[in-house]
């Protein structure tokens, strides 16, 4: 399959290769915990690996979405040992960020977190980092694997059964999602560039009123005529 899949980085097709659906899942879990590897590449693989023969469509989807189960669950243990306190004085210390931040954060979360688990599933970047915060607040341990294994099972199937479908045309996928990637992560840095831009000009604005008032107080005591003797 290596020499078939131009559009595959060489270590994704040499796990399915050598391992077959249990390396397909393997890739998956690794790309949970480094978010940068292409899961937009692994999944629509295993689907055109399976339409060779290499592997059954149904322990492609079966090895994806339990690889995706345990990459979430590495993260969500990352976040448990991490801890409320210690992630609040963590990020206490990032530049422009304040604790009642964390605190709003953490109210969102407790209002929304199953939601957020389960459909951030399906949002790069976002589908790996949503495990660490679920980690901290300790969602239960079934309730957080009960909606990764449905959001996982339902992102992973898509690409899979495409990729099953298009065959050798499987790279028409990659293209479709490293679009839909691409406006995440502008939605994403467009978001914090704001964030960023309003917490300076907060800042600034109450720094401002107390040099404005030394510098008024100064003007007008160097505009006052001396005493006559």
């Amino acid at each position: 399959m290596t020499t078939a899949t131009p559009g595959a980085p060489a270590w994704v097709a040499d796990l399915m290769d050598t391992l077959g659906a249990p390396g397909a899942g393997l890739a998956i879990a690794l790309e949970n915990l480094f978010p940068p590897l292409p899961s937009e590449v692994i999944l629509p693989l295993a689907g055109f690996a399976a339409s060779t023969g290499q592997m059954s469509l149904l322990a492609a989807l079966l090895w994806t979405t339990a690889g995706s189960v345990v990459g979430a669950l590495a993260l969500y243990g990352v976040g448990a040992l991490l801890g409320r306190d210690r992630t609040v004085a963590l990020a206490a210390r990032l530049p422009l960020v304040k604790v009642t931040d964390i605190e709003k954060t953490e109210a969102w979360f407790l209002r929304h977190g199953t939601k957020a688990v389960f459909f951030g599933r399906m949002i790069p970047v976002f589908r790996s980092l949503i495990s660490v915060p679920a980690g901290v607040e300790r969602m239960p341990l079934p309730v957080f694997l009960t909606l990764t294994t449905l959001g996982s099972a339902l992102w992973n199937t898509a690409f899979v059964c495409a990729g099953y479908s298009l065959g050798d045309n499987w790279t028409e996928v990659t293209a479709v999602v490293s679009a839909y990637s691409k406006v995440v992560l502008a939605v994403a840095a467009a978001a914090l560039a704001t964030f960023v831009t309003l917490r300076i000009k907060r800042r600034t604005q109450q720094e401002r009123p107390k040099g404005a008032r030394g510098t008024v107080r100064q003007a007008t005591t160097a505009q006052q005529p001396p005493d006559n003797p």
